[in-house]
């Protein structure tokens, strides 16, 4: 069998936003491949770039370790994998550049090299995958057991979602479907991660500790600006017994404070919900936990069921306080569902956080006034702002392209650089961000009063001349 060095390319302290934020999780989905390949009798070791300053120790790991494959498959449940920061791809190229240098074949997985396979493989990767691609990833592990110096043309042959370098540029595979998954390993690979690291770090920062869990993978719904190149428009969801297994086991071997549910949505369906807060108390219960979910699942019987399983947070796709932004992004939610979904969640004594988005196509002042206005008036506990950013592979991305230029990724989450021509420039949008905060952290201030009408008095001189004619998506043909 191979020795595989598993690996990911996002280092926390290569974005000074997460660094001081502090909140450090392990890779979930590294680890989760990392124990389907030892389950399937490979020796498998891990980097986890997540808490290193540097590329050093990845080095050191191919010279000590020598293995005969690096799997660098990022974590598809951090969301700052699917945006790829500029600074994290140059270190994932850095890392199969080292690779390549020792005559290790390496195969690539995750978002960014899913959309620019080209990129991975002129920096050194044999393969790269196009998706989660599970099936395929292990039928090339598979090969090379078999055959350790196979060309890429011979292990690519016949297989779906996959790409390689060929004389010519970049191949792409041409394969009827997919392969089936291998067998599920029951636990992420926790035993390689140096958890009392992340613990120190979280302790340092908060006086508490937090790991990861995952109940499910991908989104069913078809927002125009999420990018969906892992699970598409899949929604699949693990059975709710499984786990509560899983956060039990956490709670008996490592002790955290709290989990983070990475879910894209959480739960989705009562009776689940419902399923799990029973196999957690039967087990002598959970640890509380945060998760995301979208406002128009949140009912009466969601919000009762959340709390019974130990939900303390729940972070909401607010997006906008205007009905015609959610309607433009194709959102399939109502201004009043968050209204009603924070009311509700509040009640139960669950906090609640808002995610919103700044500058999408057609925003103008009324629309950020009324995304204004819902804060104020519907008072989350917390909020995330952003603006609109376009991501390969949405109906947002193909609307704006033709204006995108040099610049096409943020090189940090902090960036807040509008990458094509909105209503206003991006230092107007980072002022509405720091407003928006202050909002939430200083209700009813004067002076954060003062400061919205000062912004609202010169909003001209914010304006983007080159916003002139600038392509509006269609919500009739978003819908269709």
């Amino acid at each position: 069998m191979l020795s595989i060095l598993v690996c990911h390319s996002y280092f926390l302290g290569f974005d000074q936003k997460q660094k001081q934020r502090a909140k450090p999780y392990p890779p979930l989905a590294t680890l989760q491949v990392a124990s389907m390949l030892r389950a399937a009798g490979h020796e498998v070791t891990l980097f986890d770039a997540m808490l290193d300053d540097d590329t050093s120790r990845f080095e050191r790991q191919l010279d000590v370790l020598k293995p005969q494959l690096v799997v660098c498959y990022e974590d598809n449940y951090n969301f700052l994998s699917k945006m790829c920061l500029g600074r994290m791809r140059r270190a994932g190229c850095e890392m199969l550049a080292l690779t390549h240098h020792r005559g290790v074949r390496s195969i690539v997985g995750g978002s960014d090299a899913s959309d620019a396979p080209d990129v991975y493989l002129s920096a050194g990767a044999d393969a790269v995958l196009h998706g989660e691609a599970l099936g395929t990833l292990f039928a090339l592990v598979d090969r090379l057991n078999a055959d350790p110096d196979a060309g890429a043309a011979q292990l690519s042959e016949g297989l779906p979602d996959l790409s390689i370098a060929g004389p010519g540029g970049v191949v792409r595979s041409v394969a009827a479907g997919r392969l089936p998954e291998p067998p599920a390993a029951p636990l992420p690979a926790w035993d390689l991660v140096d958890v009392a690291k992340y613990r120190r770090t979280w302790q340092r920062a908060h006086g508490y500790f937090s790991l990861n869990m995952a109940a499910s993978r991908g989104c069913s719904f078809r927002c125009n600006w999420c990018a969906k190149p892992i699970w598409g428009n899949q929604y699949l969801q693990r059975p709710a017994r499984e786990i509560a297994a899983e956060m039990l086991h956490l709670r008996r071997h490592y002790r955290p404070d709290h989990i983070w549910f990475a879910d894209d949505i959480f739960g989705f369906r009562v009776d689940w919900v419902q399923e799990l807060a029973a196999a957690l108390a039967a087990g002598g219960g959970g640890i509380p936990f945060t998760i995301q979910l979208r406002a128009d699942l949140v009912t009466e019987r969601m919000t009762a069921a959340l709390a019974a399983a130990g939900c303390r947070e729940v972070w909401l796709g607010a997006e906008s306080g205007s009905q015609k932004i959610l309607d433009a992004m194709n959102k399939g939610t109502t201004v009043a569902e968050i209204h009603e979904a924070r009311r509700l969640l509040g009640a139960a004594g669950i906090r609640v956080g808002f995610f919103l988005q700044l500058g999408y196509l057609g925003e103008e002042l009324d629309d950020i006034l009324a995304t204004r206005q819902l804060v104020e008036t519907a008072r989350p506990d917390d909020i995330g702002v952003s603006v609109s950013y376009p991501l390969p592979g949405t109906k947002f991305y193909e609307a704006v392209k033709q204006q995108l230029g040099a610049k096409t990724r943020w090189q940090e989450s902090n960036d807040l650089e509008m990458m094509f021509a909105g209503t206003y420039h991006s230092d107007f949008y980072r002022a509405v961000r720091n407003l928006l905060h202050d909002q939430v952290t200083q209700p009813g201030s004067r002076e954060v009063a003062q400061r919205w009408s000062s912004l609202i008095a010169n909003e001209p001189a914010w304006r983007n001349a080159a916003t002139t004619g600038a392509p509006v998506l269609d919500v009739a043909g978003a819908r269709s």
